[in-house]
């Protein structure tokens, strides 16, 4: 179900909690409502939602969706200075450090682990909405 968007900054500053196999339903809403916003929108995280919990979704470099429940990023490389805008927040792009290339260790829909490692555009998009389960506005 496409859910209304978060804009209350003090919400979004809270730290996310660990996401179970009870929010299944949760992770379903925001890709419903990520792929709602696809023509301004390439990733979401649960607080953008509503929901402070630990989960992400977004679109890969090949244009499917992927969601990740606990997002834990193990691992960063090549750091560059970028500018990222935000469906949350009001105004325009901000400027950032994010990192070309991350590790991330996360759980499946099925609560399986597995760890990966992500470059370019995918990478920046988990990042900035890691930064959101963490409570980190850009």
């Amino acid at each position: 179900m496409v859910k209304e968007l978060m804009h209350d900054p003090v919400f979004l500053a809270g730290k996310s909690e660990e996401a179970t196999k009870d929010d299944l339903a949760v992770a379903q809403d925001l890709l419903d409502t990520l792929m709602a916003h696809k023509e301004s929108c390439v990733g979401m995280a649960a607080n953008m939602i509503g929901v402070r919990k630990r989960i992400i979704a977004f679109v890969c470099d090949d244009g499917s969706y992927m969601t990740m429940f606990n997002p834990v990023i193990l691992k960063k490389e090549k750091p560059f200075e970028t500018e990222e805008g935000c469906l949350s927040l009001l105004g325009g792009p901000r400027k950032c450090k994010r990192y070309q290339s991350i590790k991330v260790q996360y759980q499946t829909a099925d609560m399986k682990i597995r760890v990966k490692t992500f470059s370019g555009f995918t990478a920046q998009i988990i990042q900035h909405e890691v930064d959101h389960c963490d409570g980190i506005l850009i």
